[in-house]
């Protein structure tokens, strides 16, 4: 069984689905559906229209062989810079939707540092625009502040009319506790999330890396844990106090997990989200001096990344989210203190989560396809996909055994700082459905 001529593998876009096609010998993992098992799915003008076991003998449509494969509805990545507009040296919509589909998702959120923000209709009808016929569905989150200058709330009624899924000034706190407190207001009349980047300015200004031990033997400067607690703490309490629901960005402490930990027990309306990097890399890995291991929030600790482990385990933490920021090779080869922060990551969160979570016994395929497809879409108040009959076929396929070199080049991202260059990881990517097109990973 292989994959017939009409599914082509190329580096140079998304394929038209053939119109009759049978994904065989896969085992689907569906948590909506309480479905673990192994089915043939077939598929037929983009929707799924038999499930189980089909014979394929005098099938007349092409066959894609998923012996050995998982396959989940699509995964969604909540948290991606896709630099458009303002930076397409370093990302584009298009090439950003392109990396996400090599590394095995089929919608993402791009947040709102671009240049203009997108803090306004015509932005978002922009990006509607460069990712339309895409396979990969681009879901704008707007800015909260105008100019995400954390100054003046930005017109947000207007923006979620125009389609904007949640607001946030990711890459700058609101420092302002009452701009903070308006804008959850105004979020809970639109039932969107404000999703936080959780930092005290005023303290960690300047800094570089993690405030520790290792921050003192480098000669960099610190930015300590606690600048990131104080303000999950503020906004957990006015999440409360406005009965809004709040998600914390890229959460990296161990005292923030407890926090979020605590408010959920409590009822609170609140979320929150980890990357790859997080909960596999420490701020020991910065003795390198890799620029590539410079980020906001920093590497923290090993006693941080276990408790990020831990509350993956426990549910305390929904989501797993990339926080791919793309950067030129020029930028990241700056001095260490004058690189900018942010790795790329849609082409390896796959990887990583299957091998630093899932085959350490971590966590279940389950909750893995809940953190990347399940939660993302219920915290964003879309319709997750379903792998049922008469739904659209909204698929990621990944292979959990097979083992891959991460190599650069095979990026289809346009930048390629990554600090996991050349590690070797177990579960890689095989191919998305979406949109009634396919795309086979080239990793």
């Amino acid at each position: 069984m292989k994959l017939t001529k009409n599914v082509i593998i190329s580096r140079k876009g998304f394929q038209p689905l053939p119109s009759s096609i049978l994904l065989k010998g896969g085992t689907i993992v569906d948590p909506l559906q309480n479905v673990n098992e192994q089915k043939d799915l077939m598929i037929e003008n983009g929707q799924i229209v038999q499930l189980g076991r089909i014979e394929s003998k005098n099938f007349e449509g092409d066959v894609l062989d998923c012996h050995k494969k998982v396959i989940t509805p699509g995964w969604l990545d909540m948290h991606v810079h896709l630099r458009e507009p303002g930076y397409e040296g370093k990302e584009t919509v298009a090439t950003g939707s392109l990396a996400a589909a090599n590394g095995g998702f089929t919608g993402v959120c791009c947040m709102p540092n671009t240049a203009p923000p997108i803090d306004s209709q015509e932005i978002i009808q922009y990006i509607k625009d460069r990712s339309k016929g895409s396979l990969v569905n681009v879901y704008p989150v707007a800015a909260i502040t105008k100019k995400r200058e954390g100054k003046e709330l930005a017109e947000i009624l207007e923006l979620v009319e125009q389609g904007a899924v949640a607001i946030s000034d990711d890459g700058s706190p609101v420092m302002s506790a009452e701009i903070m407190r308006r804008a959850l207001e105004y979020s809970k009349m639109c039932d969107i999330p404000v999703i936080g980047h959780e930092e005290d300015s005023t303290m960690t200004a300047g800094g570089d890396m993690n405030e520790g031990f290792v921050s003192t033997c480098q000669g960099l400067n610190g930015m300590p844990s606690v600048a990131e607690e104080i303000m999950i703490a503020r906004d957990i309490m006015l999440a409360e106090y406005t009965d809004a629901r709040f998600h914390v960005a890229h959460i990296s402490t161990a005292k923030s997990v407890e926090l979020v930990r605590q408010a959920k027990i409590k009822g609170i309306k609140v979320t929150c989200e980890v990357t790859p990097h997080h909960f596999t890399l420490i701020d020991e890995t910065v003795r390198t001096f890799d620029t590539n291991t410079k980020m906001n929030p920093p590497l923290r600790t090993e006693v941080d990344r276990q408790a990020l482990c831990e509350g993956l385990k426990d549910g305390t933490i929904d989501v797993i989210a990339s926080d791919h920021a793309p950067h030129s090779f020029e930028e990241k080869e700056a001095e260490y203190i004058y690189a900018p922060f942010g790795i790329i990551g849609l082409e390896t969160s796959l990887g990583l989560a299957l091998s630093q979570l899932y085959h350490k016994k971590l966590i279940s395929l389950e909750q893995l396809v809940n953190k990347f497809a399940v939660y993302p879409y219920r915290i964003l108040n879309l319709e997750c996909p379903e792998i049922k009959t008469g739904s659209v076929a909204n698929l990621t396929i990944f292979d959990p055994q097979e083992s891959w070199q991460v190599t650069p080049a095979k990026f289809l991202s346009k930048s390629a700082n990554t600090p996991f260059a050349n590690w070797k990881l177990k579960g890689k990517p095989f191919a998305v459905v979406n949109n009634n097109q396919i795309f086979v990973s080239v990793l």
